[in-house]
Formats: C-alpha cells, structure tokens, sequence
C-alpha cells in the first residue's frame, strides 16, 4: 500500500510528537518530516515532496500563511492544512488566499483531524463549521450589494505566482514563453493557468486576460 506522505510544520515540538502518533497510526499516512519554522517547511517541502502539509500559522523566522504562499506557488500540487488555535476569519481568508486547502482549529478531535487530513489530500476543502457559516454568511451579502458580478470577488483569491502567470498570459505568450520568463516547469505553468481559469470562472484564456485588466490583476509593465 502506498502511504500518503504527510510533513508537519508547528514550533511546539510536543504538539508536533503528538500530532506524528495519530497519523503514523493510519496504515495509510506517514510523517516523512517535520519543521519548526516556515523556511524549514519550504526546505523540507522541496526536499521530500509531501503530498499533504499540516501548518501551524505562528512560527518564528517565517508564519504559517507566509510559507503557505512561497509553498504553493512552487508547488501548487501540494496540499497545504492550516491547523491553528485561531477562530478568526481573517486568518481563514488569509489562508485561502495564501493557497490553503483547509483550515482546521488544533481543539478538533482526533477524527475531527483525521477527516479533515483525508479531505485534504482527496483534494476537500475543511473548516470549522462556524467559520464556513460566515465564510457562506458574507458571500450572501455580497450577492446583495448592487452591481456585483459573478466574478467580482474571485481575483482576492488569485496567489501572487498565479497574477505572475496571469500578467505575462495577457501578453499572448504560450505556456512554455512563461515557464521561460518566470523559470518554472511547463507543468506547474499548465497547473497555474488551470487555477487562474478555474478562479476567474474564465473559458478562455483570451477571457481570463480580460478579467485580470478588468479586475487590476495584471501588472503593469514599466
């Protein structure tokens, strides 16, 4: 059986023991590294390649959302779980636009934990349930305010690797011209662009240019 590989990511070296036990007690998880700070998660993120990161959001050097982002525009294959002690929607939509597939609090319960794990890594979006009631509470207002569009609100969750992508996109270059420019694989561009039409509810790439000028999403060139 082959083992989802799982790296931990929190400065509390007992909370970080602990939370190892639970997972390397699935026949189907495993702990390959843990780090203490966010530059340690980056590191081990490129060295190992998980397939799912569990990250606290206070570590010294760099914070948990900070990491999150440099992590997932590297690798955006990577799922990333935000586990912290903050119920605050802030973080919660820090997080996601950070990159986060979910936000879990560390007062969960170990199945509560363990399911948001392996929602995580079947690619399911996990939050504390009162937190997702405002999440869904605040976009109903926004369908209210007059003038929104479908797409009004969806940029904010564009990462800045992906405005990267989206800003050279908007020239007419092919994929290949941006993984020269930007120096990454022709994959993770495919998987950039994906995400950027996917966010954008865009079916185009011509469509996708449009909105980022439209939204201020594309930068301007000096």
């Amino acid at each position: 059986m082959n083992k989802s590989k799982i790296l931990l990511a929190d400065d509390h070296e007992l909370f970080r023991e602990g939370l190892a036990k639970i997972i390397n007690s699935q026949p189907d998880l495993e702990v390959v590294g843990q780090a203490e700070d966010g530059l340690e998660a980056l590191a081990l993120a490129t060295k190992l390649q998980p397939d799912l990161i569990i990250m606290d959001i206070n570590m010294p050097l760099s914070h948990g959302i900070e990491a999150t982002q440099l992590i997932h525009a590297q690798f955006p294959k990577i799922h990333i779980l935000i586990l912290t002690v903050y119920e605050e929607e802030e973080k919660l939509f820090q997080a996601i636009k950070a990159g986060a597939q979910g936000y879990m609090l560390k007062t969960s319960s170990t199945a509560g934990l363990l399911r948001g794990v392996y929602g995580a890594l079947d690619g399911e979006s996990s939050m504390p349930r009162k937190l997702a009631n405002r999440v869904l509470a605040e976009f109903s207002n926004i369908l209210r305010v007059p003038g929104y569009t479908a797409n009004s609100e969806l940029p904010a969750l564009l990462t800045s690797r992906e405005q990267d992508v989206l800003t050279i996109l908007a020239t007419g270059a092919t994929n290949q011209d941006i993984a020269d420019q930007l120096n990454i694989s022709l994959q993770t561009v495919k998987t950039h662009v994906k995400n950027i039409l996917g966010k954008l509810q865009a079916k185009s790439r011509k469509e996708a240019a449009e909105l980022g000028i439209k939204q201020g999403l594309v930068h301007s060139k000096k």
